[in-house]
């Protein structure tokens, strides 16, 4: 329309588009003052209707746009409303970037985490309503925290009010809880020197570049490390068991020692890991029922992929962001398959839950 108005007007054919903003009477009169737009009043509105016929523009934007608003909380005027409020606050913004640089400055590195962490904390709380930042679990995730991408904006917003950095919108999804936040605010604030350098992987010299520093396995015979592993071939014991009794398997149906009956089996005893049911769900974030629709070969690997590093003597979450990763093959998956009349509380998670 506004296309079209533009050359109706330059070819001799005067024409009026007319953007509105948001109406006290219309659909969008319950915008949020904060962000800077004020509904029109219907005869503000009527008014605007009849000047808009003596405007320049053949394209005219009757709204209300509050600076201050705009303003207030990243120190400059969104970059989409430039044209409409040329009211840019640039200067503000660097001098409260240099002063909140300078405070941190001026403290040892101790203090300077735990007034980032403050600042984060108020910001959370202010923007999710919490009545006490020090609910704020600096481990969780904001994902899980509640933040949506709306909420995500607005505490960006507040950061770079606080801080005068010009922050990305997909700040909480680039660092993930408040700790990985701070550490990035830190480097954001006082420069490269305060980035900690991260390592990077280098070619060995020798004839084998791969060197093993932690290992974790799970095998029939109760085995759940590698020295028990070991201590297994070592002893040449035998790991066949009966079958499990919290699979709720039918076994004495399932037995068949003539191997003809469908269905059925002729052996009795097999290799099998009899705590896989065994999993601690949360600490993967994993709900209870999503876990109940996991194929139980996801879970084991969640489990050894956690422990080899446990075992070489590194916290797992140290690495988040680094450049580490767990490569693994997958033979075959037929969980979801053989899983037959599937609750409907879980059935919604099979789909992941048996993905390769």
């Amino acid at each position: 329309l506004h296309a079209l108005t533009h050359h109706r007007t330059t070819t001799g054919h005067p024409t009026t588009t007319i953007a509105w903003g948001p109406w006290t009477t219309g659909m969008a009169h319950h915008l949020d003052l904060r962000r800077g737009m004020r509904p029109l009043q219907e005869k503000e509105g009527l008014q605007l209707f009849d000047a808009a016929l003596t405007a320049d523009s053949p394209v005219v934007v009757p709204m209300h746009l509050d600076a201050h608003a705009l303003t207030a909380e990243t120190g400059s005027v969104p970059a989409l409303l430039r044209a409409l409020v040329p009211v840019v606050r640039r200067r503000a913004a660097t001098r409260e970037a240099d002063t909140f640089a300078d405070r941190l400055r001026q403290m040892t590195s101790a203090d300077q985490g735990t007034a980032l962490l403050a600042l984060v904390r108020d910001q959370v709380a202010a923007v999710l309503g919490h009545h006490d930042p020090l609910a704020v679990d600096p481990a969780q995730a904001f994902r899980d925290l509640g933040f949506d991408s709306l909420t995500s904006v607005e505490f960006r917003n507040r950061l770079n009010a606080a801080t005068g950095l010009q922050l990305p919108a997909t700040l909480v999804f680039d660092h993930p809880n408040t700790t990985a936040l701070v550490e990035h605010l830190r480097a954001e604030v006082l420069g490269a020197s305060a980035r900690t350098a991260e390592p990077r992987a280098i070619a060995s010299t020798g004839s084998d570049p791969i060197v093993i520093v932690g290992m974790a396995c799970r095998y029939p015979g109760g085995v759940t490390t590698p020295e028990e592993l070991w201590q297994l071939v070592a002893s040449a014991d035998d790991a066949i068991s009966a079958f499990p009794t919290n699979r709720g398997w039918d076994v004495a149906r399932t037995y068949d020692p003539t191997g003809e009956a469908p269905g059925t089996s002729y052996v009795r005893e097999g290799g099998f890991l009899h705590d896989a049911a065994e999993f601690d769900a949360e600490l993967f974030g994993i709900s209870p029922r999503e876990a109940l629709a996991m194929d139980p070969q996801q879970r084991l690997l969640l489990e050894t992929a956690w422990e080899a590093f446990e075992r070489a003597g590194v916290d797992p979450m140290s690495l988040h962001g680094s450049r580490t990763g767990v490569f693994t093959g997958v033979m075959y998956n037929d969980y979801a398959a053989r899983f037959d009349q599937a609750p409907d509380e879980v059935a919604g998670h099979l789909g992941n839950g048996s993905a390769g």
